[in-house]
């Protein structure tokens, strides 16, 4: 389906409905533009609505993610300059933003147009072939709250491999924010129009790096939770558990110490995406979601086995011969590797543990630079300083708790950016 000027149509006219897009984008940012008012309160009465996105939502966290990543409250004028001429800088928007999301978090191109809506940007969804009507069904109901919103917000699900159709979107977009692994990024990059602007997101992984307890229990009980909880599906989950010591018996017994941890988060961790976020939105507009339950002894199962299938057929083809000892368990298992490498783990409640010494963090963290986001930090409190210090001038953009390290808060950036910053640009006026 389509979502054309505040009205759905269906797939079968995305050819007719593309050939009259470039005009009526014209007709929108010929006018006065978006009032962010009129943004803002239609996202706080949307929240209000769902009632299971209030933080998000609120006026608060939109005014406050204004302010911190532009430098300016919502609606303020123009900054003057200062030196001989009069000059006054001001903040609009790129333009046209086409969105093209993934499809491991359900949402996402909501997500991703609420940020080109702060900015005042018309915004076209290009929707993950797994949406199944969620997003469409929440910008539908975004614009019936606020109908001045009906000319910034268009979606298609149009597949990846309609290539004449997303050449379309492509030359009519001033900006492509696209969400995606390497080749996602990759084929974007050689598509789009010279003079786009890229912003990427790509994926990014995240790892805990244990030195040391504070309180081992809470903080071994908490990093279990957050790894069931999460499925391992988000870039800030963890997907590798990094030990400070340079001994595989160490490894070895951490994951004999930290599997009933795992199995306990299991049981307690709801397992039906139907009671996740995506899965309360779901329900509230009525629409499919995937059949797979995150935490579930199935699909860690297969997670698991197609994983270990595909390090096999890997270890024919490249020679690969790490040492790797599997630890089994309830819905959940832990793999022992013998080398320092920070890499995707099977996920769905499989992690791999590693040893990394101190002394070769570092090196290790510049090898993946372009894969990092967030790191879970597990230590005494008086190291806390000095390995944070080298994390972050390793690359890591996020560094938390162990089991905070999905947690969002007020002003965040996206892999240590200021999304908003992209999506505008700056004119200056000689007065």
């Amino acid at each position: 389906m389509i979502l054309f000027q505040g009205r759905v149509y269906d797939s079968m006219l995305q050819g007719e409905l593309l050939g009259q897009l470039e005009t009526r984008i014209n007709d929108t940012r010929r006018g006065p533009g978006l009032d962010p008012e009129k943004v803002i309160g239609g996202l706080v009465r949307l929240g209000e609505e769902l009632g299971c996105l209030p933080q998000f939502l609120s006026r608060e966290w939109l005014e406050h993610k204004i302010e911190t990543e532009l430098g300016v409250t919502a609606g303020e004028g123009p900054k003057r300059g200062t030196g001989p001429q009069t000059m006054k800088t001001h903040i609009l928007p790129l333009g046209t933003l086409l969105h093209i999301t993934a499809g491991n978090m359900e949402g996402l191109p909501v997500f991703s147009a609420v940020e080109g809506l702060l900015t005042g940007n018309v915004n076209l969804l290009k929707l993950p072939g797994n949406d199944s009507g969620l997003s469409l069904n929440i910008m539908l109901r975004l614009i019936r709250l606020e109908p001045a919103l009906s000319d910034y917000i268009y979606v298609f699900d149009t597949p990846s491999g309609d290539l004449p159709a997303m050449r379309k979107m492509e030359e009519m977009a001033d900006g492509i924010v696209v969400w995606g692994g390497d080749s996602a990024v990759a084929a974007v990059r050689q598509s789009a129009p010279p003079g786009t602007r890229l912003i990427e997101w790509g994926h990014k992984l995240g790892f805990a790096y244990i030195s040391g307890y504070g309180c081992k229990d809470k903080e071994l009980s908490a990093l279990a939770e957050h790894i069931v909880s999460t499925g391992q599906l988000l870039c800030s989950s963890c997907q590798t558990i990094f030990l400070d010591t340079e001994r595989m018996d160490e490894v070895n017994g951490f994951c004999q110490e930290f599997l009933p941890y795992m199995e306990r988060a299991v049981r307690s961790c709801p397992g039906d995406v139907s009671r996740s976020l995506p899965g309360i939105l779901r329900r509230e507009f009525q629409v499919p979601h995937m059949e797979a339950r995150r935490g579930s002894v199935n699909l860690a199962e297969a997670a698991l086995a197609l994983w270990r299938y595909n390090d096999r057929l890997e270890g024919m083809v490249y020679g690969k011969k790490e040492m790797r000892r599997l630890y089994p368990g309830e819905g959940c298992s832990l793999t022992a590797c013998d080398d320092h490498e920070l890499e995707l783990s099977p996920m769905f409640g499989n992690c791999l543990v590693k040893r990394l010494p101190e002394g070769q963090l570092f090196g290790c963290l510049r090898c993946h630079k372009r894969y990092l986001q967030t790191a879970g930090l597990i230590c005494e409190e008086d190291r806390r300083p000095g390995l944070t210090r080298i994390l972050a001038s390793g690359g890591v953009a996020r560094i938390t708790r162990a089991g905070t390290m999905s947690s969002p808060f007020a002003g965040e950036s996206h892999d240590g950016e200021y999304a908003l910053r992209r999506y505008v640009r700056y004119v200056s006026q000689e007065m």
